[in-house]
């Protein structure tokens, strides 16, 4: 007889770690496989655990907001990054950005202190036979890629990630560039740098004919999500593009001029410091010369100090409305659960929230317990039955949103005030959450 009791989880990125350790606190013994240091993937620059590579930022902690309400579920339900995360947290108004040194450092320390974890830093080529949860992320390895695609009889899909660049703080000139968050909600926490309009249609016209890195012949008909969408990719799109997108100056106000600007650049503290700043929405995919000319075109950024350049990768997820099923389990092999972004999630929040219904799926299925399908009226539950619905014919990665979420009535008059709207929606998933817990052990801690 197979032993249900030994757990290979592969990637030790977000959802990985998230499963071990709620593997481990339920005293089961997890093998946690990360081919980095050995083989690194493009994108990450360290060895540890549950490495942000993109933002720092996980998105509101607002429970009126998707994002926001996905986090507190996730602390309901127990989870052990969330915890981490707000542990670790710096200035971002009402968003919950992270120190991201400090962050992967102290889910490194937790996971190799942990008894239950068996680290092994070795590249999985092919999927294990027992009871596996891949969470290799969307930079799985072509050899490991190969073996699931083998697996699941299908193509897989491939879309491509941008990363925004990392500048110093000391040497932003804030004589022009000035700290506010928009509409003055919570602390001034972000560096804003202000446009006129003949600033930024210099700016624009630099964009979008800036050099770029020329792309492998095998990725040039790769698709971008929207989400983390290359900067001079959407300006391609027209002029004001990104005037109403990232660069939107709506409610930034530098309170020593009281001046209406054009557009305005944002950057968001990355590390606890305050000595590191993200440029918010400027993932991009320019040759590290041209952003360095990009950036000096951007008032108050003119001889700004870049530690990390932009850059883009390949994403990598399977077609999972064909492949799981809502608890994240494999629909044709048994005791096999997908988590993180390879299954179609888009996000860091939503890749810890897969590897924590994964990991408790797991626990349940190695000691015969019902796995648990969570009711779509909650944030989690909403967005593994859209990913694992098989209607859809054409299948794209997806955040938490409330589009995704079961309906419910709600009075017109108030069903016109979104925020209200989301209120109503919100309370009903985290009453759902709590009834729905009640009646199933859950360990929380």
């Amino acid at each position: 007889m197979q032993d249900k009791s030994k757990i290979k989880i592969i990637g030790g990125g977000l959802a990985g770690s998230e499963a071990a350790l709620q593997l481990a606190k339920r005293g089961i013994d997890v093998e946690l496989y990360e081919m980095r240091p050995k083989k690194t993937t493009g994108a990450h620059v360290t060895s540890d655990f549950a490495e942000f590579v993109c933002s720092n930022s996980l998105g509101s902690s607002d429970t009126t907001n998707a994002s926001g309400l996905l986090k507190k579920e996730m602390e309901i339900m127990g989870g052990e990054l969330i915890k981490i995360a707000y542990e670790c947290s710096v200035p971002a108004g009402n968003a919950l950005a992270i120190d991201r040194e400090l962050f992967s450092k102290t889910v490194t320390e937790k996971i190799k202190s942990n008894d239950k974890i068996t680290v092994i830093n070795e590249e999985v080529t092919e999927i294990p036979d027992g009871n596996v949860i891949i969470a290799s992320g969307p930079l799985t390895s072509d050899s490991f890629a190969n073996s699931i695609k083998e697996f699941t009889k299908a193509e897989h899909l491939h879309f491509f990630d941008a990363i925004a660049p990392i500048v110093e703080k000391d040497s932003i000139n804030f004589d022009i560039a000035f700290y506010a968050s928009r509409y003055n909600k919570g602390e001034a926490s972000y560096i804003n740098c202000p446009m006129n309009k003949e600033q930024y249609e210099k700016f624009y016209d630099y964009l979008i004919n800036a050099p770029r890195i020329e792309l492998k012949e095998f990725e040039k008909d790769a698709k971008v999500f929207e989400g983390c969408m290359p900067i001079e990719v959407m300006a391609s799109r027209g002029v004001d593009t990104l005037r109403f997108g990232p660069m939107k100056p709506v409610g930034l106000v530098d309170k020593r001029t009281d001046e209406i600007n054009y557009a305005v650049v944002q950057l968001r503290q990355d590390n606890s410091a305050k000595t590191l700043y993200n440029l918010v929405g400027f993932q991009t995919n320019l040759k590290w010369s041209a952003q360095k000319e990009l950036l000096s075109l951007i008032p108050g950024l003119e001889g700004v100090n870049i530690m990390r350049y932009g850059v883009m990768h390949r994403n990598t997820f399977i077609n999972s409305p064909e492949i799981l099923n809502p608890t994240l389990e494999s629909r044709t092999r048994k005791g096999l659960f997908f988590a993180g972004q390879i299954t179609g999630t888009e996000g860091y929040t939503e890749s810890i929230a897969t590897g924590l219904l994964a990991g408790i799926n797991m626990a349940r299925y190695v000691r015969d317990e019902a796995l648990l399908y969570l009711p779509p009226e909650t944030m989690l539950g909403a967005l593994t039955h859209y990913i694992t619905e098989p209607k859809q014919k054409h299948f794209q990665p997806i955040n938490s949103n409330w589009a995704i979420v079961k309906e419910i009535d709600i009075p017109k008059k108030i069903r016109k005030n979104k925020k209200e709207k989301n209120k109503i929606l919100s309370d009903r998933a985290i009453e759902t959450l709590n009834k729905f817990l009640e009646s199933r052990v859950i360990v929380k801690h």
